[in-house]
């Protein structure tokens, strides 16, 4: 009798999950503490994190995260991947012409970050001639390109860029104050050595035109704000400032103690000894099985398209009409002309606008297959020239089609010159799937960086992802000289010996 109750209770209850509306949210957890990140024990977590939660419980909803790279969740909201994107998105009107936002749910400024022997600055002036790392798309980004004589880098994660005022590639950083206490006050070498610059707001960003998720948002918002459940989050995380505390009119003093940014400092000290990083590497072997499961799996099946779309490029520019013989070499220059990377972000965001809208595994087999798929009709065409044109006539002589002479004949004699070059060609094309994690797709190079943020460790992270790399790739290497042994011309050691 009880086994039937609790029987029906967890049927009720997956009934439940499965009627529950979802709140689909989007942030780049890489490098992205305090906001939303993994933690060494793989949950996510961060202020933002608690707010979105927060908010989802509020309008009935259940929060469900979807990851996306920091350039991409924009276009990624414009797709219809996610309902709403919470990453410390600023609220600009450049943004706003893109985007809706919520009500602010936070305010801060921009903070400099030097050596700390540096003296303190008083006014960005001060930086002129001087090498200042920044992030893409930031309110930091556009003052430091409004001052004279600042050298702007941009970077792709926060931790490389103050990572570099230690190596000595920049004299400062000048980001948004919770990236600044977070990657740079807990390093011994660097201070925060400046007064704040600017004001900045942080808004909950959902699609153009949903003003029903947005009034949802900001009703929910306002609670939070009210109740002082938003200032019991930031306090813990140690993000309760004056700027804040103004904006919301509400004590200046922390609601808690900030547990959480202790803790994440004392995480991140503890992550320098190395059997600490050794376990953690350890702990991450199911997101690296399944980050190399995934890159295999779009090799492979990119390369089944990439080998069968250019056998039919190399034969229609080889025997095809005029029109078929136009369209593959156009087809093969474009393709060979024009960066992986951006065919990938075409058919991924450009391609939704004439209504074509793909998954983020089938945009990356089929830009990785069709790409490739101009190289690998260069190789079946010099395959097919190589066959001796006394084959196509000793074949005529006996009556064959020219269709049949390609099937039977051709085709046979010249896999002997292509398949060697295929090899070698899917060997790239694995490290080439590297680029996918720019179309959410969490494989070995979006484990690397999960892990390289995770650990604060881009040097050991990298070997262990790289050595995966590289056993993933060692049966193809040793394929592609057996084919070459078994198929190709006689090697220069064998015909020493049989020549002797």
């Amino acid at each position: 009798m009880r086994s039937a109750v609790l029987f029906v209770c967890l049927l009720l209850g997956s009934v439940h999950l499965l009627a529950e509306p979802i709140l689909r949210w989007a942030a780049d957890p890489n490098s992205n503490a305090p906001y939303s990140f993994f933690t060494p024990g793989k949950a996510l977590t961060g202020f933002e994190y608690e707010i979105i939660n927060a908010v989802a419980q509020r309008i009935g909803r259940r929060a469900e995260f979807v990851q996306n790279d920091w350039s991409g969740l924009i276009p990624g909201l414009h797709r219809g991947l996610y309902d709403c994107v919470i990453c410390g998105i600023e609220i600009t009107s450049e943004k706003a012409d893109e985007v809706d936002f919520s009500i602010p749910y936070y305010f801060t400024f921009e903070q400099f970050v030097g050596r700390r022997e540096r003296p303190p600055i008083t006014s960005l002036d001060q930086l002129r001639g001087e090498k200042i790392g920044t992030l893409d798309q930031t309110a930091a980004l556009r003052m430091l390109e409004q001052t004279p004589g600042v050298i702007t880098k941009t970077y792709d994660q926060e931790i490389s860029a103050y990572q570099d005022i230690v190596n000595g590639r920049l004299s400062g950083v000048l980001l948004d104050y919770p990236i600044a206490k977070y990657y740079g006050a807990p390093n011994p070498m660097l201070a925060l050595n400046g007064p704040p610059f600017g004001r900045i707001a942080y808004g909950i960003a959902v699609e153009k035109g949903n003003s029903t998720l947005q009034t949802e948002i900001d009703s929910a918002l306002r609670d939070l704000i009210a109740s002082g459940e938003l200032r019991n989050v930031l306090s813990r995380w140690g993000l309760w400032t004056d700027t804040v505390a103004q904006a919301f009119n509400q004590p200046a003093k922390p609601s808690a103690s900030d547990s959480e940014y202790q803790a994440f400092v004392a995480n991140q000290g503890g992550q320098t000894k190395f059997w600490s990083r050794i376990h953690i590497y350890a702990a991450a072997g199911r997101l690296l099985r399944r980050a190399a499961l995934l890159t295999l799996t779009v090799s492979i099946t990119a390369m089944a398209v990439a080998v069968v779309a250019g056998f039919v490029l190399a034969v229609g520019r080889v025997f095809g009409p005029l029109p078929a013989r136009w369209f593959a070499t156009a087809y093969i220059e474009v393709i060979r002309g024009t960066p992986l990377l951006i065919q990938l972000l075409f058919i991924f965001y450009g391609l939704p606008i004439i209504g074509i809208r793909l998954s983020p595994f089938l945009a990356s087999v089929l830009g990785l297959g069709l790409n490739y798929a101009a190289s690998e009709a260069e190789n079946y065409r010099a395959g097919l020239l190589a066959v001796p044109v006394g084959q196509w006539q000793a074949a005529y002589a006996l009556g064959l089609t020219q269709s049949k002479t390609l099937r039977l004949v051709i085709v046979p004699q010249a896999i002997r010159f292509v398949l060697p070059p295929l090899t070698n060609d899917f060997i790239a094309l694995l490290k080439d799937s590297s680029l996918v994690s720019a179309l959410t797709m969490v494989e070995l190079t979006g484990a690397y960086h999960r892990l390289a943020t995770e650990t604060f460790d881009y040097f050991g992270a990298g070997l262990l992802v790289a050595l995966i790399y590289l056993l993933l790739g060692l049966p193809f290497v040793r394929l592609a000289r057996w084919t070459e042994e078994r198929l190709g011309r006689p090697s220069a050691r064998w015909q020493m010996t049989n020549h002797k």
